[in-house]
């Protein structure tokens, strides 16, 4: 059995862990000190805030009583990681055979996508983020800027991802509504999308929060479409690297970890996140046999509609 999954028999020092790691990174709940608000919004599909304590600014989503971490920056050091999750999917530049074009879907404040633009200079990156008043408030308080090598582009990505022509080394995942990935990038469907706009020899990765059932149907699902999955742990979060093509042994992993750290200089050792890689496939009681493979089930035109009625906010009535 995998030790780190918190639904498989855990430790009462990893809940404990898993619990200050879930307040730190992802939810701040109402009555805790509270930072200050530095802007408010409520846009079409989400309540924003963003806030800051000490040298750390947040963008965040208000759901019931708590607000869910989105991003997270430190004015003093901008290229800080400081998520373990966002350093984790720094794992698809090593699995990638190159690192040309990627493709950050669910940009929020921009720290991912901004990491490898500044680290990978020869790479172009798009960040795809669904809500134009979030890309606005990244652009007001997060230094988000275009340049000719960086755009960020307000559309729900799997519809980009539908109407864009481009092809990508890597695609990264990390689009949440408050504690939950919206239900149309987790399914087959969309899977098999993504995969479609790969270069050859190119990998998706997913951040998925794996205390749930959810995690089995989304690590199943897109290993229905992709045969290769490898899981990183991610403090209380998986990160998924999936990919077609022939299986990465454990020695090309860490040579091509070593060649791109050589290449680029990242902040963060490539190497190091080695040390927490498992191939979903080996290991016995990861994922539940007993998960399903999630569908649209939906005709073409339906899934488009859903995908719109799903993209608003909670509060939002049925129409």
């Amino acid at each position: 059995m995998w030790p780190w999954r918190a639904r498989l028999i855990p430790s009462a020092a990893y809940l404990i862990a898993l619990a200050a790691s879930l307040l730190a990174s992802r939810a701040v709940a109402t009555g805790m000190i509270a930072p200050d608000v530095i802007e408010a919004r409520e846009s079409q599909y989400n309540d924003i805030e963003v806030t800051r304590r000490g040298e750390r600014v947040t963008l965040g989503f208000r759901h019931h009583s708590r607000v869910y971490s989105e991003s997270t920056v430190n004015l003093r050091d901008p290229l800080q990681l400081i998520a373990p999750y966002t350093r984790s999917m720094m794992a698809g530049l090593f699995y990638a055979n190159e690192v040309r074009s990627v493709l950050d879907i669910g940009s929020g404040a921009g720290r991912t996508a901004g990491y490898v633009h500044a680290f990978v200079p020869g790479a172009r990156v798009t960040s795809v983020e669904l809500d134009p008043d979030v890309i606005d408030l990244a652009r007001r308080h997060f230094g988000v800027r275009d340049d000719d090598r960086f755009h960020v582009v307000a559309r729900d990505g799997r519809m980009f991802l539908a109407e864009s022509g481009e092809r990508y080394d890597v695609i990264m995942i990390d689009a949440y509504r408050g504690p939950f990935v919206p239900f149309h990038l987790l399914t087959r469907e969309f899977y098999a999308l993504a995969a479609s706009r790969l270069e050859a020899g190119g990998v998706i990765v997913q951040n998925v929060e794996p205390t749930t059932m959810l995690f089995d149907a989304a690590a199943k699902t897109i290993g229905a479409v992709l045969p290769n999955v490898d899981a990183y742990r991610a403090g209380a979060n998986v990160v998924l690297v999936a990919y077609d093509g022939p299986e990465r042994t454990p020695a090309a992993l860490a040579a091509a970890a070593v060649a791109r750290q050589e290449a680029y200089g990242f902040r963060y050792d490539l190497r190091e996140l080695l040390r927490d890689r498992r191939r979903l496939a080996d290991e016995r009681g990861a994922v539940d046999a007993a998960a399903a493979v999630l569908t649209d089930d939906f005709a073409p035109v339906d899934a488009l509609k859903a995908i719109q009625h799903h993209n608003r906010r909670w509060t939002t009535p049925p129409p």
